[in-house]
């Protein structure tokens, strides 16, 4: 059921005759009363334990008063940057400001700070020096020890210690924020509270910290690439709630950061529980006139079945975060909010998404994982899936079965993504078949992100010949329908590892599908995961081998405008990266070539077609038709094949 919307105002604290509240939380979110938003879960869960909270929403930081609206609270602030790590949220992967953010009213960019967490952290303790500071969310979980920061190219400290904070919250949080109001409720100090798994804590009595694994020392890391990419992987290695080590990180001035296990993972039962709590599931009211808060529309009409993911891609925060055990809802409680949807005035009859991080991941890949752990060593589904890997889709069928027969629904769309490889090594063929027949329209996205086997053993993805495999099986799947569906590949540029040659490599395969897309993902180093290590050291910190990394902002571009090497803007950066790549072989008017030999006025015009992706053909004029020559080459010829499978089931351009 609804109930009202948490306080956001002094006057909103009176008339609901509260005098001091026991949590104040600090968001650099607009507040969003919705379960996608972690404010709203944590806000949610506290005021169901009995305790109330106050929300201030995207304070003016250059103001002390903004953030003391309330007084001091009871037992302590909360602060969160957001739903996304705030730089990621301010900056492209270029480091230009985005014209954007979605999450704050009117889309307006602007109205938090960079580094949002550590700038709210600071004003609080300037105003107030005692309150205890706990600090969560996602831009906290991935800087809770020493860390890589792109936008400053450096090494940072534990965001605990420069937020002025007491104690860090990482991962979903739900089970520390209870642990933790429960202790400092009954009496205890934020410097005593040590013992909560999912937390990190600052000490600086050595003597205090036990059982611990201790990574190199934070003046070390900062200086030496070998030692930081040695301390990430072990920090990697333990982020498992059942198997992983305590670890401790030493600063200058004998100041300790010691991060505690993680935190178990939540059960079906309590899943549905937090899932229930009485979320007005929209954004506060006062943003009306502003617009609203444009991120709520990607969530209104979708479902969160799932969270964790074991799929372990490289350049992916999420084991940092959600970690690897997926943690499933009832399908009663999912069935019960698909009602509440329906029941919503603008609902059409169009739920947006059903799933998680991976929508086909319900539960743990294996049934070890939930007494024993995850494998701190080995991933589920990379280099191949793992022997003990249970793939079986008839639970998430099953749901969506139930979720298209409720009245009012007329169609059930899967846009969370899916993992190809764990399809292909479930025998069962019934959920590829309910995934064409029913949730598909016109086009379904994957995310291969390249096809250089090279490329991809770095990102942690399947080998090519896995997507080929699922791309035949797509195809005859539709056949069998009747259908004429199509896939649309997620592809990234310059990730770790992947050079002018792999860049080339894709270009060609984008050739023979006949297919540019129209948005390409350059590689953003956020901060830990792998590949943001890699990016960084030069070093693969599973081996501690070499990796090739694309660091010039020439070559970045290079490298993506070989994805978009029909688009004419791009002609003179392709040409020079075929040149810098000894395939000057890839540039005349035969068939297999990229580009021309040279640009032809008015030769390639890219022209909007009414494809359901909206894509670009290319369009030759007759010289330019003229001149070129079915002749191939080699390589082409004996691939011809398993192009012409591709090239029918994906998304052509013209």
């Amino acid at each position: 059921m609804k109930g009202t919307f948490l306080p956001v105002c002094r006057e909103d604290m009176q008339t609901q005759g509260i005098e001091q509240f026991d949590f104040v939380y600090v968001i650099g979110d607009a507040y969003v009363d919705h379960p996608s938003f972690g404010h709203a879960i944590i806000s949610r869960l506290l005021e169901a334990h009995g305790y109330s909270v106050g929300i201030i929403s995207q304070p003016d930081w250059r103001r002390k008063e903004s953030i003391s609206i309330y007084g001091e609270p009871r037992l302590a602030f909360l602060v969160s940057g957001g739903n996304m790590d705030s730089m990621v949220n301010h900056y492209s992967v270029s480091k230009r400001l985005r014209e954007k953010d979605s999450f704050s009213p009117g889309g307006v960019m602007g109205k938090r700070p960079d580094y949002a967490t550590v700038v709210y952290g600071n004003l609080i303790r300037q105003t107030y020096k005692k309150v205890p500071i706990l600090i969560g969310g996602v831009e906290a979980s991935l800087r809770r020890l020493a860390h890589y920061d792109y936008w400053s190219n450096k090494v940072k400290r534990s965001i605990l210690l420069d937020s002025g904070a007491d104690i860090l919250m990482y991962g979903m949080g739900e089970r520390s924020i209870i642990e933790l109001a429960e202790a400092l409720d009954s009496g205890l100090a934020a410097k005593d509270i040590t013992f909560v798994p999912g937390t990190v804590y600052k000490t600086q009595n050595k003597d205090d910290i036990y059982d611990a694994v201790f990574l190199p020392e934070f003046e070390r890391v900062k200086e030496d690439r070998p030692a930081y990419a040695k301390s990430f992987y072990l920090q990697y290695s333990n982020t498992d709630p059942f198997c992983g080590k305590r670890l401790a990180e030493a600063y200058p001035n004998e100041i300790y950061v010691v991060q505690n296990p993680p935190a178990k993972p939540l059960s079906q039962e309590e899943m549905d529980d937090v899932y229930s709590l009485p979320y007005m599931r929209t954004y506060h009211p006062s943003y009306e006139a502003q617009g609203g808060v444009p991120a709520v529309s990607e969530v209104k009409f979708s479902l969160t079945s799932s969270r964790g993911c074991f799929g372990g891609c490289n350049f992916c925060a999420l084991t940092f975060h959600q970690g690897r055990i997926v943690q499933s809802r009832s399908h009663d409680s999912i069935v019960e909010e698909a009602r509440l949807l329906t029941k919503e005035p603008d609902f059409k009859g169009y739920i947006h998404d059903v799933g998680g991080p991976t929508a086909n991941f319900r539960f743990p890949s294996c049934k070890k994982q939930l007494a024993h752990g995850v494998c701190s060593q080995k991933q589920c589904l990379f280099p191949e899936p793992c022997r003990n890997l249970k793939a079986d889709h008839k639970d998430y069928v099953s749901l969506l079965q139930k979720l298209r027969s409720l009245p009012g629904v007329k169609k059930v769309f899967i846009r969370s993504g899916i993992r190809f490889d764990y399809l292909l090594a479930d025998s069962d063929q019934s959920f590829l078949q309910e995934l064409c027949q029913y949730h598909v329209s016109g086009q379904l996205k994957v995310a291969p992100e390249h096809i250089s086997d090279k490329v991809l053993e770095k990102m942690g993805k399947p080998k090519a010949a896995v997507y080929h495999q699922f791309v035949q099986e797509y195809e005859n799947m539709n056949l069998k329908l009747g259908k004429k569906q199509y896939l649309v590949p997620y592809l990234m540029s310059s990730h770790p590892g992947s050079s002018l040659k792999e860049a080339v490599e894709l270009a060609e395969f984008l050739r023979d599908l006949g297919y540019m897309p129209e948005q390409v993902q350059d590689f953003y180093p956020t901060p830990s995961t792998i590949s943001t290590c890699m990016y960084y050291t030069g070093l693969d910190p599973r081996t501690m081998e070499p990796v090739y990394v694309a660091k010039n902002p020439h070559e970045k571009a290079m490298q993506r405008a070989l994805i978009q090497y029909r688009d004419p803007r791009n002609y003179d950066l392709v040409k020079e990266a075929l040149q810098k790549a000894g395939r000057t072989d890839l540039i005349g008017f035969e068939k297999h070539c990229l580009i021309p030999p040279r640009k032809i006025g008015g030769g390639q015009k890219h022209v909007r077609t009414s494809s359901n992706s909206g894509g670009r053909k290319i369009i030759k004029t007759s010289k330019h038709a003229a001149a070129s020559k079915d002749t191939g080459n080699k390589k082409q010829t004996q691939n011809n094949k398993r192009r012409k499978t591709i090239r029918h089931i994906h998304q052509k351009k013209g």
